[in-house]
């Protein structure tokens, strides 16, 4: 029998504690859990270490903060996290999309449990994990890239196609809006709405119950699964691609710098209403 590997690095932002064959990982990255450098680098840290083959057989994401999982990128530092990315799998695949696909390849059930709001990679990451499972009151998922300037590009065109069909990817994609958890549950951005005060012991009683089966067991089902589902590297690589040179476009940067006016990237009502403020923007049409 192997033996269990225990978590031995400390990350600046995200916190680990293991339960049996359960690891929680949660995401602090104040103000407003943007996905930025720091955040980059402690995931691919995490995700090496998840890659062992005694490691945790379940891992329930969550965040620290109960208002952002994770806004999204922190587009003033898009060169820097990119960098960060790129280590994981080297200059190649520099993108957080390539990054995701590896969260999702990894030898270990994935499980994000999501308050709050969760925007374009943000959203992306949970769509990387095998499961979603959201607060009914509480949860927001989005992709606002196009209302920015550029289409996602870390996986959500991929998953969302897959996952809502056509017509609703169309829909969550074009539109940037928000959609909260009890439409995204109908669409199929995630697998469950839980009641807020529900959703922990629910989350807990899944992963608990999961990782109690044969760890070969259940890397074989969730291999055989991806071979059916996953995009492949070249979708993934062309995706990263256009977002990175649409983003820094004049057009993209233009409505950036009026969204960084209006307090983005700040805990305000930008952020806490991009869909609404991205149907408003007009610099850059």
């Amino acid at each position: 029998m192997t033996a269990r590997h225990d978590m031995t690095a400390s990350y600046e932002t995200i916190s680990t504690r293991l339960n049996g064959n359960v690891l929680s990982a949660t995401f602090n990255a104040p103000p407003i859990n943007l996905i930025g450098p720091e955040v980059v680098r402690d995931l691919v840290g995490l995700l090496e270490e998840l890659s062992h083959p005694a490691a945790a057989r379940v891992v329930v994401f969550d965040s620290a903060d109960p208002d952002f999982f994770f806004s999204h990128v922190d587009l003033a530092k898009v060169p820097e996290y990119t960098a960060e990315a790129a280590k994981a799998g080297g200059p190649g695949d520099a993108s957080l999309g390539m990054l995701f696909r590896k969260l999702s390849q990894l030898p270990a059930v994935t499980i994000a449990k999501l308050r709050g709001r969760a925007r374009g990679a943000g959203s992306e990451f949970l769509l990387a994990c095998d499961m979603r499972f959201g607060s009914r009151e509480n949860a927001v998922l989005g992709q606002p890239e196009v209302g920015i300037g550029a289409p996602p590009g870390a996986g959500a065109i991929q998953h969302l196609t897959r996952l809502l069909g056509r017509g609703r990817a169309l829909e969550a994609v074009l539109t940037a809006a928000d959609f909260d958890a009890e439409l995204a549950e109908r669409y199929g951005w995630i697998n469950r709405a839980v009641p807020d005060a529900e959703l922990d012991a629910f989350v807990a009683g899944i992963a608990g119950r999961i990782g109690n089966f044969p760890r070969d067991a259940l890397i074989a089902a969730k291999s055989a699964i991806n071979a059916l589902s996953l995009p492949t590297p070249a979708d993934v690589r062309a995706d990263a691609a256009v977002f990175q040179h649409l983003v820094r476009g004049e057009r993209a940067q233009r409505r950036t710098a009026e969204l960084f006016k209006q307090g983005f990237q700040t805990r305000g009502r930008t952020e806490c209403e991009l869909g609404d403020v991205l149907g408003d923007l007009t610099a850059g049409d």
